[in-house]
């Protein structure tokens, strides 16, 4: 063939193909060219998006700090000297033709007695990271609630959390309430940069959201259904309008963490006989009497009125974490604050500024936790409350109303604002059964999909359009795996991509027209673990898995087959996975050992071992700059770098919890449990004292009258006497073989009665400054085992309980039971902890067994009793409640049951523990004048 030029000339076909290679060479170049512009496009685009997060992360912190200063600002011009302050102002972005801005004086005044003030709103995140310039009507508006927040103290520079105990709502008996019902105005909410951009029309959805430590508001009856008083008691009670199902409404009605209703004792009704001055009280049938004191016996009427509590609670501070069983459960917010979760709450701690915040949306075990890519908004998910854990069918018998208290004891998930702390969407109830095991957002479309495994026996997966409608939409929903799944999550890369590991595998899931299509790992010829313990994604959507062996494998985008190995990348199971953005990546062990990696999985020789103390590393992830957040198997957060040494952030007790005391003479509180250890807590540093491995199972405590000893019973009957400030032993003592249920020294502080589970009081008498004890004798006459006592003030008589429901009386000199109890109805008590006595009668709740409320205490020097039970609620009364229809105030926030409640010596605060959710709480006290309700 002849080639020709364009002027004829013939060309030779080596000159041909010079000229196509050099084209071909410019076409390749042009395109290189081309794709590292796009490249370099790319990563522009995603450190600007990285920027806009911070910013808007940054401006709603800004926006949240500025309202806690103007709200002490108005707490040294309103509230001087005061225990209980007004909370800092709620911010709100509203329009000229809104409500106009009230009075701030006035709004803090405005809380009269029988009258319920406006609920605030926080506009959180999705109104306050918009741009100013979006709109030239938009300004700042701080509103005063007239929330209650403690100060830090007298004694402390901290700050004290800003979750915030809502107003109580009236009980279903309080039909006839007279005092009107305010309720915030609502303004129609502007386009939400939060919101998935397909589908605009459901924007005004983020301003439906219920108040979870926000919003003090009681619905008025005329206007909203009755709820009939359940033995069970739930966390909040829910209402709702008329014809409306919106979660707008919900936020007047529902009050996640106290309520006021009126308890009855029993099903039957108590029986007064004037004549003798008894009442006679019935629990389970069982007849109870109890003596009226001589200047009451004239006027005495068992359901007569009685009075509102004088104070009311809101919770400060929270000590623990849930990390022995939970994964992934730890973050740290661009704000700066790290957010985990324990029992039923959800934490929000800022280290530096030493100030909690709370979410108190749920109402039993909070079992895991997701952040959606803007960092702001955040998924929970709830097991099953405790009148449905035996449920055997869940979706043949789901809730009639989705919005009730009923449907709060199903298992579910919340999506909440983690600046307003607002409830958004409700997902999940009668779909999920038994209990949220693991939540994921997704991430390549910039989280407008929630992926969620329950803990069905087929652990059930199933995908929302999480916005879609209050309570969101499922797309689908599939059989996972028969075995336990530990961990799901979206590919960062692919949209439709789900992973998924657990017990003998890990599954690729592929996301397509409303199916899921799944294929299995292939481990080919290498060792196929027992448990895939953990996954995570590279920047190129990659997957990297962690198994039980310790070993590292990398499966490739797209495939199921395992493209690489790393053996022995730790000692153990590999609990945690994290990819840098720089594509580094950093994984902690059961081995106690968090090691890091390059991008090619190749060791960088930095290392961190972590004290045995603390446990081994459950969950790794990223803080502020190179710092690492760390939460460990023995619930412990630690904080630090692989420079500086890893320092506890928040410590807690790994095993039940049962005893509580009070220090007599400082803020300070001393636990112990079932895991062996005892804490020493200031409540004032929020912070661990000291700590002691007492060697065995600790079962109840008590500090001598000077504070200087502290006295530790045990499950096998031995106690022991201890310093409360060097630790010292001084001396162990053996009272039987039962555990030691209870331990209180007389207040002149010479003798020392131990309860027992063997149904015998043993009185000692205290000698050389409370480091000796001698035993007087042993109280028998019980006939179950013994749960709580009281001494009198003069010190010489005893009051106790037992286990089946009796109270008697005791000369504690001679050891002797007094026969007749009504010599007894005028004596002086120095505490209430005896949990059926006349000044207690009203704390019983309809349908009790006797067996259900824990614990009881009074405070030191104001009339008012706390009381926990085992439905994970503590309730404030007046002192004394013996009314049979008690009004009381209702906390939640526990998920066990709560096993000690008590006040420090000033009253300021109370503590309050809990079994087997390890959690204590501390509660600040604030006076309640202001209330009128009887």
């Amino acid at each position: 063939m002849r080639i020709e030029g364009e002027n004829g000339a013939p060309v030779s076909p080596g000159s041909s193909a010079a000229s196509n290679s050099s084209a071909d060479e410019m076409i390749e170049n042009e395109n290189q060219s081309l794709r590292d512009r796009v490249a370099d496009l790319e990563k522009k685009v995603h450190e600007q998006t990285d920027e806009i997060m911070c910013l808007r992360s940054t401006l709603a912190d800004v926006l949240r700090r500025i309202s806690t200063i103007e709200g002490a600002r108005a707490l040294a011009n309103n509230h001087a000297g005061g225990r209980a302050t007004p909370t800092k102002d709620t911010v709100r972005l509203r329009h000229n033709n809104s409500d106009s801005a009230r009075d701030v004086s006035k709004r803090a005044s405005s809380y009269l007695p029988g009258r319920s003030p406006s609920s605030t709103q926080i506009r959180g995140a999705h109104e306050a990271s918009k741009p100013f310039n979006s709109s030239p009507h938009l300004r700042v508006t701080f509103r005063r609630g007239v929330h209650y927040q403690s100060t830090s103290s007298l004694y402390s520079d901290g700050h004290s959390s800003s979750s915030v105990s809502p107003a109580p709502s009236p009980s279903p008996t309080q039909a006839n309430n007279p005092h009107p019902v305010h309720t915030a105005r609502h303004t129609t909410p502007s386009p939400s940069p939060f919101a998935s951009p397909a589908r605009p029309h459901q924007l005004g959805v983020l301003n439906k959201r219920w108040a979870s430590t926000s919003d003090f508001a009681t619905p008025a009856h005329h206007q909203y259904h009755h709820l009939a008083p359940s033995p069970t008691p739930t966390n909040s009670q829910l209402a709702r309008r008329p014809n409306s199902g919106s979660l707008h409404n919900l936020n007047h009605l529902r009050s996640s963490n106290s309520q006021l209703n009126l308890s009855r004792h029993g099903a039957k009704e108590a029986q007064y006989n004037g004549e003798e001055g008894i009442v006679k009280m019935y629990l389970r049938g069982r007849p109870i009497n109890l003596y009226v004191p001589t200047p009451m016996r004239e006027t005495y009427v068992p359901n007569g009125p009685s009075s509102s509590p004088p104070a009311k609670l809101k919770l400060e501070w929270v000590y623990g974490y849930r990390g022995r069983d939970c994964r992934n459960n730890v973050y740290q917010l661009p704000t700066g604050e790290i957010v985990y979760f324990v029992a039923a709450v959800v934490v929000l701690y800022n280290v530096e500024d030493q100030m909690q915040r709370h979410y108190l949306g749920h109402t039993d075990d909070i079992k895991c936790l997701a952040v959606h890519p803007n960092k702001l908004l955040i998924a929970t998910g709830q097991t099953a409350g405790h009148d449905r854990r035996d449920a055997r069918s869940w979706r043949l018998n789901p809730p009639s109303d989705p919005l009730s208290p009923e449907a709060e004891e199903w298992p579910h998930i919340r999506v909440w604002d983690s600046v307003s702390l607002n409830t958004l969407h409700v997902i999940g109830i009668s779909d999920i059964e038994r209990s949220v095991a693991c939540l994921a957002f997704s991430k390549a479309d910039g989280g407008s999909l929630l992926v969620a495994v329950d803990e069905a026996p087929d652990h059930n997966m199933s995908v929302w359009d999480w916005s879609r409608g209050e309570r969101g939409y499922k797309l689908l929903e599939t059989k996972c795996s028969a075995d336990q799944v530990l961990a799901v999550d979206f590919s960062p890369v692919d949209r439709s991509t789900i992973i998924t590991c657990g017990k003998n595998h890990i599954s690729f899931w592929n996301y397509e027209s409303g199916m899921l299509a799944k294929r299995m790992g292939v481990f080919e010829n290498r060792e196929r673990p027992k448990y895939v313990t953990s996954i995570s994604f590279t920047d190129t959507g990659n997957v990297i898995s962690g198994d039980s062996n310790g070993n590292l494998l990398i499966w490739q985008r797209g495939g199921n087959t395992v493209y690489k190995m790393v053996r022995g990348a730790h000692d153990g199971p590999v609990f945690s996975i994290l990819v840098q953005k720089d594509g580094g990546i950093i994984t902690g062990g059961k081995d106690g050992r968090i090691v890091e990696w390059d991008r090619d999985l190749e060791r960088t020789g930095n290392v961190i071992e972590i004290p045995e103390q603390y446990g081994s590393p459950r969950v790794v992830t990223s803080g502020r700059g190179s710092q690492l957040v760390v939460g460990t198997t023995r619930n412990c957060v630690l904080g630090g770098t692989f420079t500086f040494p890893l320092r506890p952030v928040m410590q807690g007790h790994t095993e039940e919890l049962w005893a509580l005391a009070p220090h007599p003479g400082h803020h300070q509180f001393l636990t112990a449990g079932y895991d062996r250890t005892c804490y020493l807590w200031d409540t004032m540093a929020h912070t661990i004292v000291w700590s002691k491995d007492i060697g065995e199972h600790a079962q109840s405590a008590a500090f001598s009258n000077n504070g200087e000893i502290v006295i530790i019973g045990t499950t096998s009957g031995r106690w022991f006497v201890m310093d409360s400030e060097t630790r010292e032993m001084y001396s162990q003592h053996q009272d039987g073989n039962e555990p030691i249920q209870v331990l209180k020294f007389s207040p002149n502080g010479q003798y020392l009665a131990v309860g027992s589970r063997d149904n015998n009081i043993y009185i000692y008498q205290v000698s050389e400054d409370c480091r000796k004890y001698t035993r007087v004798g042993r109280c028998q006459g019980h006939s179950s085992f013994v749960t709580h006592l009281d001494w009198s003030a003069d010190s010489q008589f005893l009051q106790t309980n037992s286990g089946d429901y009796e109270l008697l009386f005791w000369n504690a000199g001679l050891c002797r039971q007094i026969a007749q109890t009504s010599q007894m109805r005028d004596v002086e008590w120095a505490t209430q902890s005896c949990t059926l006595t006349f000044a207690t009668l009203g704390i019983w709740p309809e349908g009790t067994d006797g067996t259900d409320i824990n614990t009881c205490a009074k405070a030191n020097q104001m009339d008012l009793l706390a009381t926990g039970d085992d439905f994970g609620k503590i309730k404030l009364f007046a002192s004394p409640a013996c009314q049979q229809r008690a009004r009381c105030l209702e906390y939640g926030g526990h998920s066990s049951h709560v096993t000690a409640v008590g006040f420090l010596q000033d009253d300021s605060r109370m503590i309050s523990t809990g079994g087997r959710d390890t959690a204590v709480m501390q509660w600040v006290v604030s006076s309640n004048s202001s209330s009128s309700h009887r």
